[in-house]
């Protein structure tokens, strides 16, 4: 059995949480930086985290290593609009589940929680290109809508050439039809 880390764990989800609330400011969309992550807290998700934690990585890698599944990441993923995995839903045309493009709030929030997580996990190691790093390595098996996909990647390329100040001003900029 894994010792319990409930201390480091709740430091961890919290300093990752004020990084988010931090860059959604910055992305203009304090409430979504508020309301960020809360389900954390919850037993479902904080007991799980506790227990597996990592440190270095999420601790659902963890609990999907124990029982080849995490259940915490279900809970959050369902709860939680930023995440491009709640943003499936069965297509009747090809009758497989299929990525729903995701709305422009959700979609910033999803970059401020990767900057943030990315800082967090790599602590000193964090350059503007980690996040791109992470989300190229399972992009092209990744369930998410392309319009969805593209604008993220496109926001993670222009952090790595242009850094947080340009591309958080862009964001702030950006209409829910703007094309990429």
């Amino acid at each position: 059995m894994t010792d319990m880390h409930p201390i480091k764990h709740f430091l961890t989800i919290t300093r990752h949480r004020h990084k988010v609330i931090a860059n959604c400011f910055r992305a203009g969309i304090p409430i979504r930086g508020l309301l960020h992550d809360l389900s954390k807290y919850s037993p479902t998700e904080f007991i799980p985290g506790a227990k597996y934690y990592l440190g270095t990585r999420s601790p659902n890698e963890g609990e999907r290593e124990t029982y080849g599944y995490s259940k915490a990441w279900m809970h959050h993923k369902g709860r939680n609009r930023h995440h491009f995995e709640y943003w499936t839903d069965y297509d009747p045309k090809t009758r497989q589940i299929a990525g729903v493009e995701m709305p422009l709030k959700f979609l910033k929030e999803m970059f401020c929680d990767r900057v943030a997580a990315s800082k967090i996990y790599n602590g000193e190691n964090y350059t503007d290109s980690k996040p791109l790093e992470y989300f190229m390595r399972a992009k092209k098996i990744r369930l998410i809508h392309p319009k969805t996909s593209d604008r993220l990647e496109m926001l993670l390329r222009m952090l790595e050439e242009k850094g947080e100040k340009e591309t958080f001003r862009y964001i702030r900029k950006m209409k829910e039809n703007d094309n990429v």
